[in-house]
């Protein structure tokens, strides 16, 4: 039987370096980006299946389960990080805070709402990426971090919800991408970890499948 694989924001970065992980070892992709050029080419490469959107569309929601009607891994990955200059907490956009909310929080409830009821028939997995900053006080990271930590808090209850399902929210370190970058600037970000080599411990995370839980990936 083979594995199938759900991405999201898997046309650059992590999404894209975990994706060409489990192309690798024979993977099914379904693949997920905003891009559309950019996620066709990937899916191209790796011989994956394209639906591109934007996570947040509820009928995007829907194309993507009914392209995945059996589905062993579902991966949260796409997420937005919010205005740039980094803001303090306190002057914070409130609009620009929801618009990370549905981004970060609301798209991936309705997507694994969405595949649920196939990941419960071949007793899948769930990966939600999520920050270091959902836990700790960083100025600046205040609204993204927030985010984060709704998103965490889902994952904590559906993993005692879910007991034949696999949940773990995982937290990748900082990466040389363009989000860090957005962030910190190009030349701090180069410094940061490949998303390569955190893909390549994602997928031995899913290969080993430990308990439920928050997982650190560096």
């Amino acid at each position: 039987m083979t594995n199938t694989a759900l991405i999201t924001g898997a046309s650059r970065g992590l999404g894209l370096a975990l994706a060409r992980s489990l192309a690798g070892a024979g993977w099914n992709l379904v693949l997920t980006a905003r891009g559309e050029r950019d996620l066709e080419a990937v899916a191209a490469e790796l011989g994956a299946t394209a639906v591109p959107g934007d996570v947040t569309d509820p009928d995007h929601v829907v194309r993507l389960a009914q392209a995945a009607p059996e589905l062993d891994l579902l991966v949260n990955n796409a997420s937005d990080l919010g205005v740039t200059p980094l803001p303090p907490i306190a002057g914070y956009p409130l609009e620009a805070f929801r618009v990370i909310l549905e981004t970060n929080v609301t798209a991936p409830l309705a997507l694994i709402q969405a595949t649920l009821p196939a990941l419960r028939k071949r007793h899948g997995a769930i990966v939600n990426i999520t920050s270091d900053a959902a836990t700790g006080a960083y100025e600046g990271w205040g609204g993204y971090g927030a985010t984060k930590a709704a998103l965490e808090q889902l994952s904590n209850v559906l993993a005692a919800e879910e007991p034949d399902v696999a949940v773990w929210w995982a937290d990748p370190g900082e990466m040389n991408t363009v989000m860090l970058a957005a962030a910190v600037g190009a030349e701090e970000a180069s410094g940061a970890a490949d998303p390569a080599t955190v893909a390549e411990t994602l997928h031995g995370l899913v290969k080993s499948r430990p308990a439920s839980g928050r997982v650190s990936l560096q």
